[in-house]
């Protein structure tokens, strides 16, 4: 099986994933019982251990929406585990599968909110950011919409913004989960206003106060619930890797840790980060043990190559054939979700600088994280076209971004100063 997985980004790690532990810990309606169709059907089979139960238990689910496709909770509850698969996989099927789930209401211009902050959900997944932002907006301005689905839709909407490179705005959304209308959410109230206060300490270590950020952080991680110890070793590995800190590595696995810890397969986006950092770090054959059985995931893949390459393992040439065609029926099919990765593969796999840059340039116009950033002013570089790595200066200079991989500041002022 060969897997597509969108680009990876924000939407895939940090406070989209909080919402979706809020989603689980506080959705306000929960799943009908499955209810068997004769004593002969079977429910679950135990030998296959507690994941053969849980995938029987889903299909079971999946089941039973045919029968009755209007049940709402039925179908909530459906598309929360696929979402959540995909968010452990990478596998974008499970992306479609929340899609059926909601297919009774997903053509509707204002399904009730707990489908409309699932369908922005799995928009943002699939970089439709303009139609998951429309949904994410729906649910906060739906005054009979739940406390508890307000904020995860402000949690994820901030995310999505982080994406667009929109700072401010996520800024102000995050501020408004610490507001007194957030306060009386019970059990969820604790973890909204850490995701609030996550959120905030991210974007000043992104607008040029990162020790700020730092410190903030590694406070939260000593108070926090265990539950949360990877989502914030996550956060604090990116941050720290920004900063050029050696701990970013240890804060990884520390993150991979938490979600082995939690009974869970390590999550691609999780993996992705941690290959890079080796790569980085001239560990190639760390990323061999780290990605081992894991080639059916794109992402995965990709970094596998290039560490295959830097060791001159033989491998090297089939994994890039593999890519390549991977790449091909993407473009065939219309999907331009893989820029990011593309360009990468291009640019060190291929050898072919002017596509990588033409490629970063695309993505940039989407999507302005940090490795959004880095990946076109290396991309610019190997090009021989510094000038085009002015957009990403004219942003450092606006939002005061600081990250140690995009080079040293005077490499920047060049950038920015050929107009």
């Amino acid at each position: 099986m060969n897997t597509r997985i969108p680009t990876m980004g924000r939407c895939r790690a940090t406070l989209a994933g909080l919402a979706c532990l809020l989603l689980a810990q506080a959705g306000p309606a929960r799943a009908a019982p499955f209810v068997p169709a004769g004593d002969d059907e079977v429910v679950q089979t135990l030998r296959g251990g507690l994941a053969g139960a849980a995938r029987q238990a889903e299909r079971a689910r999946r089941a039973q929406l045919q029968r009755e496709p209007h049940n709402l909770p039925l179908a909530l509850a459906s598309a929360r585990a696929a979402i959540e698969g995909f968010r452990r996989s990478g596998d974008p099927r499970d992306l479609g599968q929340a899609q059926a789930a909601l297919s009774a209401w997903w053509t509707q211009p204002a399904p009730p909110a707990p489908v409309r902050l699932l369908r922005g959900t799995v928009r943002q997944s699939l970089h439709d950011f303009s139609g998951a932002l429309g949904d994410l907006d729906g649910v906060l301005a739906d005054r009979a919409a739940a406390p508890a689905l307000q904020a995860q839709a402000e949690l994820t909407r901030a995310s999505v913004l982080q994406v667009l490179g929109r700072l401010a705005e996520a800024e102000a959304g995050c501020a408004r989960l610490q507001s007194p209308r957030h306060a009386g959410l019970g059990a969820a109230a604790a973890g909204v206003q850490l995701a609030a206060q996550v959120c905030r300490a991210e974007l000043a270590s992104l607008t040029g106060r990162a020790a700020e950020g730092e410190a903030t952080l590694a406070r939260l991680a000593d108070t926090s619930a265990p539950a949360l110890a990877g989502w914030l070793a996550l956060v604090r590995a990116e941050l720290a890797e920004r900063r050029g800190q050696a701990r970013a590595g240890a804060l990884y696995r520390a993150a991979l840790a938490a979600q082995q810890a939690d009974g869970q397969a390590p999550d691609v986006y999780t993996l992705a980060a941690l290959a890079d950092w080796l790569l980085d770090q001239g560990r190639p054959r760390e990323v061999l043990t780290l990605l081992a059985g894991r080639e059916d995931v794109d992402p995965l893949l990709l970094r596998l190559a290039l560490a295959q390459r830097a060791l001159g393992d033989p491998r090297s040439a089939a994994s890039t054939a593999a890519l390549q065609d991977r790449y091909e029926a993407a473009a065939a099919r219309g999907d331009a979700t893989h820029r990011r990765e593309q360009s990468r593969f291009e640019r060190q796999l291929r050898d072919r600088p002017g596509r990588a840059l033409e490629l970063a340039q695309q993505n940039w116009a989407t999507q302005k994280e940090p490795a959004d950033a880095r990946l076109l002013v290396d991309a610019a570089r190997a090009a021989g076209q510094p000038e085009a790595a002015r957009p990403v200066a004219d942003f450092v200079r606006a939002t005061g971004l600081s990250d140690v991989r995009l080079g040293a500041p005077d490499e920047r002022r060049m950038a920015r100063n050929t107009r």
